[in-house]
Formats: structure tokens, C-alpha cells, sequence
């Protein structure tokens, strides 16, 4: 079963530091030669968003940064797990090596039967 993880936190201006990043470094390179991360890459956090919308066939766009933001997108992960139990051991994981307060918020993807 494959899973979409998406992880928010509080805004951050200063990134992450070195320190977290060779713990994450060193869980991404973990997760892909154990085959249960597939694909995952952080999310650049500021004025480089937009929102774009769909109202009654009416498409807006709206720039950001979005002020209004209580918790922004740090990044993605595609997973490979054969339960929700084990994503969300996956998860834990995670969230242990990327500290503070945060979420993972996880869909299972849709596979298409095979014909």
C-alpha cells in the first residue's frame, strides 16, 4: 500500500539546523535502502506560495505569504507500508527525528485494479 504523508509545523524563518538535517539525511537514506520511502522533498516556506482556487467555475490566485497561516507545509513523503498501523509507525519515526510540535497528516493513495 502506498501513503501520502504531508508534514506540517509552526512557521520557521530560520530552517532547520545542521543538526536535524544529517538526522533527517541519515533517516531519508535509511527509509529509501529499506524500500518503505519512495519519494519525499521539503517545501520552501514563504513568499514563494500561491493558492489557486476554484469557485462556481471562477479560478483566483492568490500570492503569498499567507499571514493567516497557524501551521505551513514543511515537506512530503511518499510511502510504501503494508498497514495504516505500519505508516504510522513510519511517522513516528519521523516525527522523533524532526522535533518540536508538527504533524503528519497521511491518505492512502489510490491504486487502480489491474485489468
Amino acid at each position: 500500500m502506498r501513503f501520502l504523508s504531508i508534514y506540517t509545523h509552526a512557521p520557521n524563518p530560520a530552517g532547520p539546523t545542521p543538526e536535524m538535517m544529517a538526522k533527517m539525511g541519515a533517516l531519508i537514506e535509511e527509509g529509501m535502502k529499506e524500500g518503505w520511502l519512495l519519494a519525499t522533498e521539503g517545501v520552501q516556506w514563504g513568499k514563494e506560495a500561491v493558492r489557486v482556487s476554484s469557485k462556481r467555475g471562477e479560478v483566483t490566485v492568490v500570492d503569498g505569504p499567507f499571514a493567516e497561516a497557524k501551521e505551513v507545509i514543511g515537506g512530503y513523503a511518499l510511502l510504501e507500508a503494508p498497514s495504516r498501523d505500519a505508516v504510522v509507525g513510519l511517522c513516528r519515526r519521523f516525527l522523533s527525528v524532526a522535533g518540536g510540535d508538527a504533524t503528519c497528516e497521511v491518505h492512502e493513495l489510490f491504486t487502480a485494479p489491474t485489468p
